[in-house]
């Protein structure tokens, strides 16, 4: 797949994924936080239910990391 439809693919799907986001209820101070899956370094798929009974964890979010602006 050449690199202009692949970003044309990755922008319609963000487009479309952004409705539905937007209708999920904000989480407030103290609430579970909802499952989800993303790669890690390796690309092995990591779940926040894999920590299940562990006593903390935590989450780390670097908007805007390594992007050069």
């Amino acid at each position: 797949m050449n690199h202009k439809l692949r970003a044309a693919v990755v922008l319609l799907v963000l487009m479309l994924a952004a409705p539905l986001a937007s209708m999920a209820a904000p989480l407030k101070v103290g609430d579970k936080a909802p499952d989800f899956t993303l790669p890690d370094q390796n690309g092995k798929k990591v779940s926040l239910s894999d920590f299940a009974g562990k006593k903390n964890v935590v989450l780390a979010f670097y908007v805007l990391a390594f992007t050069g602006g």
